[in-house]
């Protein structure tokens, strides 16, 4: 089977150096892909540019489509093909998310501060931490982000090797003199094109639907 990535950026070059999938299948990039081909398993990892073309194969070939891009339309649309929407790919990250997502309410009464960093080119929405903070009833604007290489690595203790590709969140929930703190820290690719392996693994697995999925709904389902 054809796994096709769509993108040029640093995820999906990634993704075809070293994304991990059963031995009888081939990882491509989207130029590649054998037009009138049976069915295969695409990746969107793009800005977006080549998403009309994309969704039209996946329709075509009845393609499920594992989307990758924070905000995309392809949540909300209607489709006649399986799409997977992936806010993060990072398998233990989805599952302290799912944790927050069924728990968060609980600290709502509290003082919460909402951390992230992300190394300094990062332009886009920090998706992850947007979904924290709804998570826990904070607003968007809520979120404090930090883009100072200094600051990532004297206070947040960011390896030098890391600054270049990291995320990292901290979460701080405060009730007077009581406190409780959560921090995650990823460093590299290596554990999102793990994570993405393991999505592909489980669509290829499953019958899906034709509809739109949430990758969090395969972690609460114990697929991944």
């Amino acid at each position: 089977m054809q796994i096709i990535v769509v993108g040029t950026g640093k995820l999906a070059t990634e993704l075809l150096r070293s994304l991990q999938v059963d031995s009888g299948d081939q990882v491509i990039p989207w130029e590649d892909r054998a037009h009138g081909a049976d069915k295969s398993v695409v990746i969107h990892a793009g800005s977006g540019r080549e998403l009309s073309v994309v969704t039209t194969y996946c329709a075509d070939t009845q393609s499920p489509l594992i989307e990758l891009s924070t905000g995309s339309a392809l949540e909300s649309a209607q489709h006649s093909f399986p799409v997977v929407v992936c806010p993060n790919t990072n398998i233990l990250m989805l599952k302290f998310m799912g944790m927050l997502a069924k728990s968060g309410h609980l600290f709502q009464n509290h003082h919460i501060q909402l951390t992230e960093s992300h190394q300094a080119t990062k332009t886009s929405v920090p998706g992850t931490a947007v979904n924290m903070a709804h998570s826990l009833g904070l607003e968007d604007s809520d979120i404090h982000s930090v883009r100072q290489v200094a600051v990532q690595r004297d206070e947040l203790q960011i390896p030098e090797a890391h600054l270049a590709r990291h995320a990292y969140h901290r979460i701080l929930i405060q009730d007077g003199e009581c406190s409780l703190q959560f921090e995650t820290r990823v460093y590299g690719d290596s554990a999102y094109a793990d994570g993405v392996g393991r999505i592909v693994a489980a669509v290829r697995a499953h019958a899906l639907e034709n509809r739109s999925y949430s990758v969090m709904e395969f972690v609460d389902n114990g697929w991944l």
